[in-house]
């Protein structure tokens, strides 16, 4: 008896040490980012408030600046890094775009915490890699809240600050969920304040922040759009749908559904807010394996018998949702908006060239559109 308790201590202390080391190295596991041409400064989150400066939410911000002055945009990839197209698109805006006219400001990694640990009980990857020319670039998974490890404990009822909205518990560590912000408040509420802070101070006038959604959840393959930008997200709908080779819908922000980017952002700042949602099978409940394969192949046989029972939003088949799509419709998207501001807004125009759309993504491949970080000028080289 002595001798298996042994065992099985040993066993444990084992078991303890391999995991601890595999989520330590997943933890601080390092995104090499290389600031294109175009890459003005890169800015720290702290700067624009004091209460995040130093925390693990400490993001970059990289400004693209034009030789000639017009509007900004701010672009936020990583809010729920679960999602990863929308990383991998703001990636591609910080390493190839130039801007012409205007100022684009991209936050690769909005909510840093986040991408540090992957869905308790999903049996996430803790990682995935991008295939590349000279080789793969390797990502963290992340997950759709701010890591316990970061921010703890959860309350039986999140209150929101400052609608006093009640709102699912966990969603306190859900940045689509806590904005505007608040200055004294948890991790993830002094994030959005932050960035609530960037808005201001920068003047921007367009903030999309970048989404993927599961099948089974209706707001999918969308714009969603605060009141101040129905008329841009129409616009630029129609004008995707109709030549782009993909179709977009609209959605309105409701009014009394607080803490989102698309309310609070337009409701407390000048900027327009628009939330883009592009379709993930891996966050679907009826999904097969949970591996990388369907993250970036987005093709899962368990989801498609779904779709044939009417229980999905959006369609799917055998080719399932390939991350290359998916990054490219959100591509797309954002150029296509700013088009069509600035053909609105002429005095305000955002002119942005280098970023591929969504028919060069998907024959070229994401790992086209980064850059080698071995061969790239140390005083470019950053990390996320």
């Amino acid at each position: 008896m002595r001798l298996r308790k042994i065992a099985i201590g040993v066993f444990g202390l084992a078991l303890l040490f391999f995991s601890g080391t595999s989520f330590y190295r997943s933890r601080h596991l390092k995104e090499p980012v290389v600031a294109g041409a175009g890459v003005a400064k890169v800015a720290r989150l702290g700067d624009y408030f004091e209460g995040i400066r130093g925390t693990t939410n400490d993001a970059n911000v990289y400004v693209l600046e034009g030789t000639e002055p017009g509007g900004t945009i701010l672009i936020l990839g990583g809010s729920h890094p679960e999602e990863p197209a929308g990383r991998l698109a703001a990636w591609i805006l910080a390493e190839q775009g130039v801007v012409r006219k205007g100022r684009l400001l991209v936050v690769l990694s909005a909510n840093r915490s986040a991408t540090t640990v992957t869905r308790l009980g999903g049996a996430y990857p803790p990682d995935f890699s991008i295939k590349t020319d000279w080789g793969e670039q390797t990502f963290r998974m992340g997950d759709r809240w701010s890591n316990p490890l970061d921010q703890w404990p959860d309350p039986e009822v999140y209150v929101h600050y400052p609608s006093r909205q009640e709102l699912a518990y966990v969603d306190i560590r859900n940045l689509n969920r806590a904005w505007p912000g608040r200055p004294n408040g948890t991790l993830t509420e002094r994030t959005c304040t932050a960035l609530t802070e960037l808005i201001r101070r920068e003047k921007v006038d367009i903030v999309i922040d970048l989404h993927e959604a599961e099948l089974q959840y209706p707001v999918i393959s969308t714009i969603v759009a605060h009141q101040k930008g129905q008329d841009l997200a129409a616009m630029a709908s129609m004008m995707i749908s109709g030549s782009e080779g993909f179709n977009i819908g609209v959605e309105y922000s409701p009014l009394s559904l607080h803490g989102l980017s698309h309310r609070e952002i337009g409701d407390n700042t000048d900027a327009i807010s628009l939330l883009l949602e592009a379709p993930e099978p891996f966050l679907d409940a009826t999904r097969g394996r949970t591996g990388t394969d369907l993250l970036l192949t987005g093709r899962d046989p368990f989801i498609v018998k779904a779709g044939r029972h009417g229980l999905l939003f959006e369609k799917i088949d055998e080719n399932g949702w390939p991350i290359d799509v998916r990054v490219g419709r959100h591509t797309s998207a954002i150029l296509q908006i700013l088009e069509t501001w600035s053909g609105d807004k002429p005095e305000r125009a955002i002119v942005l060239e280098g970023i591929p759309r969504y028919e060069e993504v998907i024959a070229k491949g994401i790992g086209a559109f980064l850059r080698d970080p071995a061969k790239a000028d140390p005083k470019s080289l950053y990390f996320e």
